[in-house]
């Protein structure tokens, strides 16, 4: 049982990891707050960070803080958060409480996003290349040292 078991935990990790290799930003419909349309892909250009997030989620909560600062550390990388499935009066509200200054904040009213890359838990943080080529996923809060550590990799990755 534990041979089967083993295989079965193989085969899903070398699933996962080529399906990874080829998927590409969600082409999906997000809005900005201020209520107009915006994709993903209008945005790529330079490696990009999307976190996945809500203002109830306490572990979304905790790594905001660390994201803000994320993105002045790392000018040439794109940090977009993608709030799923509230509307932008309480993203606006929770910013404010907050004091968080995030560049790039869109609203995900349906959750779609989720759906198409696969997540069932918040926060995910998705790294994509400057092509929209999705490099590798955090399920969870992320810390300043783990996303250093995804950064490296996936800067690596951006040179083939």
């Amino acid at each position: 049982m534990l041979t089967g078991w083993a295989v079965w935990v193989m085969a899903g990790a070398m699933l996962s990891l080529t399906q990874r290799a080829h998927m590409t930003m969600p082409e999906t419909a997000l809005a900005r707050l201020d209520g107009s349309p915006v994709q993903l892909a209008q945005l790529t250009g330079k490696p990009m960070v999307v976190n996945l997030w809500a203002t109830w989620c306490p572990p979304c909560r905790r790594e905001m803080p660390m994201l803000e600062a994320a993105q002045q550390r790392y000018p040439d990388v794109d940090f977009i958060f993608v709030n799923q499935q509230q509307g932008a009066a309480a993203v606006q509200d929770f910013l404010a409480g907050e004091q968080l200054q995030l560049d790039h904040v869109l609203i995900d009213s349906r959750g779609v996003m989720a759906q198409m890359v696969g997540s069932r838990a918040l926060p995910t943080t998705l790294f994509y290349n400057a092509n929209g080529r999705l490099i590798d996923t955090h399920v969870g809060m992320l810390t300043a040292a783990s996303l250093a550590a995804t950064l490296q990799h996936t800067e690596l990755a951006l040179q083939d």
